[in-house]
């Protein structure tokens, strides 16, 4: 999909619930061409987050973490601190419509190779789970990405772990996945031996890669 010049906007920790109303004003706002394309790096409080299309059998039964259900793409997932979390608020109608979930894994396939870390994504065979998302090599999950288009206006996006606590993702079914394995950048650098980047060299690294200035 080329470079976007998307607008990079960092907010730092937000509750999910107050994130999801004010990306709803930013998307309304590109609908009526009152802003530019943004891509809005963020972290939020422990939450699990669900589409309507979860089964409930995927979701936890007794856990102390918030059940907030959103209109997005995709599964059951986790946000928390050590997880950098970016929403696309994009007019494709302005750009061409592309493959928006495509281009998203591969510029995060790209961000990490910038940062020594090797990803890859994967194909869905047919009739299967999604298989949307940045794997390790050994097909490990580093990122999910899970996204809406409402009026030709992309929200939601993506969510890294950098150094989250894994232990999270075994309450449910992470992503659709039985058996999905969650990794992180950090678990990803140690089995390099080599030093775990920051949350600010990852956030550069994605901006750039996503063309966000």
């Amino acid at each position: 999909m080329g470079e976007r010049g998307l607008k990079r906007i960092d907010l730092g920790e937000i509750p999910y619930t107050e994130a999801v109303e004010q990306m709803s004003t930013w998307v309304e706002q590109r609908q009526e061409g009152l802003t530019a394309d943004r891509l809005v790096f963020l972290t939020h409080p422990p939450v699990i987050t669900y589409s309507a299309r979860t089964p409930r059998h995927e979701l936890p039964t007794h856990t102390g973490i918030p059940l907030v259900q959103v209109d997005r793409g995709g599964q059951a997932t986790y946000h928390g601190p050590g997880q950098l979390v970016g929403y696309l608020v994009i007019n494709l109608r302005e750009r061409g419509p592309g493959d928006i979930v495509r281009w998203l894994e591969q510029g995060l396939i790209d961000a990490l190779d910038t940062l020594g870390l090797p990803a890859v994504r994967r194909d869905t065979p047919p009739k299967s789970q999604s298989l949307v998302g940045v794997w390790t090599p050994e097909h490990r999950k580093v990122a999910s990405i899970g996204m809406r288009i409402r009026g030709g206006v992309t929200s939601h996006g993506f969510a890294l772990n950098i150094a989250p606590d894994l232990a999270e993702f075994s309450a449910f079914t992470a992503c659709g996945l039985p058996e999905v394995a969650m990794t992180s950048l950090a678990e990803m650098a140690a089995a390099l031996d080599r030093p775990a980047p920051t949350e600010a060299a990852v956030r550069d690294a994605v901006a750039v890669a996503l063309g966000a200035a």
